[in-house]
Parts: structure tokens; C-alpha cells; sequence
């Protein structure tokens, strides 16, 4: 494959997918929410009952690693549909929430570095 890579890219190949296999009337923004969702469950579900240091090593395991590319693929391939299909740019969406999660969660000074060693909150990045 000699072209390249992009977010537009995917996304009109992804669209050229579906339109050939008549899908387009299937992705409406719920039902790309929900594929979206249970493919993120489906990545969830290989770590499941790993320990954190299986899970840190997963793309070693022969076994495990296809599985979870291929998850990850899936839930990037739904995000970008979901994106195209409401008419979000996904990296300028990308780029705004980390400037807002910047300021929202500023560097600590080094002296209250041990007030935030907890990490961030629920609703944090």
C-alpha cells in the first residue's frame, strides 16, 4: 500500500467499505456508539484477569497480541465513522480536550506533588 496514512484517508476508505456493502444506513450515530462500545468491551475483555504486569506485557504474548491490535483497530475504525458520520475532526476535538484538560489539571509545584500522588479524579483526563 503506497498511500498515506491518515485520519481523512481512513475515513473515506472506511466510508468506500461500507457504501460498496450498502451499510451506510446502519451507521447512524447510535448504532456507531454502540459498535463502538462493545468493541471497547471486546479490547476490556482480553485484559480482564490479567495481573497489571500481564497486562503490561501483552503485545509479548504471541497469542494475545493479534487480538488486541485487531480490538484496537476496531474501535478506531468505529470512532472514525462515528467522527465522519456527525461531522466531528477528530484530532482538533483531540487537541482541544488536552488544552482543556491542561489547564483544568495544571503542573503541580514540587511541593504539592505529594498531594497529587493519588493521580486525578474520576472524571479526570
Amino acid at each position: 500500500m503506497t498511500e498515506r496514512l491518515d485520519v481523512a484517508v481512513l475515513q473515506r476508505r472506511l466510508a468506500e467499505f461500507a457504501a460498496a456493502r450498502d451499510w451506510e444506513r446502519y451507521h447512524t450515530p447510535k448504532n456507531l456508539a454502540a459498535a463502538l462500545s462493545v468493541e471497547a468491551s471486546e479490547l476490556v475483555e482480553i485484559f480482564q484477569w490479567l495481573t497489571p504486569e500481564e497486562s503490561a506485557r501483552v503485545m509479548a504474548d504471541p497469542d494475545r497480541a493479534p487480538r488486541v491490535a485487531d480490538e484496537v483497530a476496531d474501535v478506531l475504525a468505529y470512532l472514525l465513522q462515528f467522527c465522519e458520520v456527525l461531522g466531528i475532526d477528530v484530532l482538533a476535538a483531540l487537541a482541544a480536550k488536552i488544552e482543556r484538560n491542561e489547564r483544568r489539571f495544571p503542573v503541580p509545584a514540587p511541593d504539592a506533588a505529594q498531594d497529587s500522588a493519588s493521580g486525578p479524579s474520576a472524571d479526570g483526563p
